[in-house]
């Protein structure tokens, strides 16, 4: 068996052109490079062409088949399967150079590998490896809507190096993956149901019952929020010159929902049912003020002119008598 696999290692390497096919085209002395280098060609572009046509397609297929709840399977596998493709591609084209007896050294090969690595910055490896932990996270899917301490959008994309991310403006944002898996990453709408809370102040003198009241009532005309769970409105806190309450109301489908117009919305209807019923929305805050405050009373300072004066009066009558 030994023998065997020494004999086959020693063999002289296989060429997808053989020898000879070449010698018209170009000189003996460069007759071997054309030959390696269409070797090369014809295996790489060969090997790269089913594997892109035929076998990623096919594999696409079959992760959509399984995981049809999950789009950021299906964009992984094209992304990093593609790359496979390329890999196979140049590894086959270097075997139909003539040169696969180096793929069976794997001292070269580990050589080789290590030169990639070494030559790869250490940002980049751990980008790729934070990507396979985003789309190896069930709760991580393209078309998401996710918030960092750097933004918030729709997911779109799960690349090597980056994330892509379309943010509430319809720009698209790269974010470096290790970013996404250092910190904290939140999905406000990864549910069929949403929360939205509305702050609003009122001011001491108003029935603050009679405002919880009107919020709920409020939020209860608009078809968009849901009836159950019940919007309710709570009071939250005394602030200095008024009275914080807070409404509490839930939407379906918030990624099919306006938020943006549905708060406006809300907050106008809320601003004239309090107008109606004399509530005062957001009161002016008071200030408090503290040092010293000096006046200067205008009688006190024509008195003490005419004792000015008397006393110069004075003063010249008794020089005058002395005199």
């Amino acid at each position: 068996m030994y023998q065997g696999l020494l004999s086959l290692a020693s063999a002289p390497p296989a060429q997808f052109v053989p020898p000879g096919a070449v010698d018209g085209i170009a000189g003996e002395p460069y007759a071997e490079i054309v030959r390696a280098v269409s070797g090369f060609a014809i295996a790489a572009i060969a090997t790269y062409a089913i594997g892109r046509l035929l076998v990623l397609p096919g594999v696409v297929r079959v992760v959509v088949a399984r995981n049809r709840n999950n789009p950021t399977i299906e964009t992984a596998v094209q992304t990093y399967f593609h790359a496979f493709v390329i890999l196979f591609a140049l590894v086959a084209g270097i075997a139909g150079a003539g040169f696969g007896r180096l793929l069976t050294d794997l001292s070269i090969v580990a050589a080789a590998l290590t030169l990639v690595v070494g030559a790869s910055s250490q940002q980049v490896v751990g980008s790729l490896v934070s990507g396979l932990f985003l789309v190896a996270d069930p709760d991580f899917n393209v078309g998401d809507w996710i918030a960092w301490p750097g933004g918030e959008g729709v997911v779109e994309a799960v690349d090597f190096r980056v994330t892509r991310v379309r943010t509430p403006n319809n720009e698209t944002v790269t974010v470096p993956n290790t970013e996404l898996t250092a910190n904290t990453l939140t999905r406000p709408y990864g549910r069929q149901r949403y929360r939205v809370d509305e702050v609003v102040d009122v001011a001491y003198g108003d029935d603050a019952e009679l405002a919880l009241r009107e919020l709920v009532e409020v939020a209860r005309g608009d078809d968009r929020i849901l009836e159950e769970p019940d919007p309710t409105a709570r009071l939250v806190s005394f602030e200095g010159s008024s009275v914080r309450l807070r409404a509490e109301f839930w939407v379906a489908d918030p990624m099919d929902v306006d938020l943006v117009t549905l708060k406006s919305d809300f907050r106008r209807r809320v601003k004239s049912r309090f107008d109606e019923v004399g509530l005062t929305l957001g009161p002016p805050s008071g200030h408090e003020l503290s040092g010293e405050l000096s006046v200067d009373v205008e009688g006190d300072a024509s008195a003490a002119g005419e004792r000015g004066s008397a006393d110069g009066a004075d003063g010249d009558a008794t020089d005058s008598d002395d005199r």
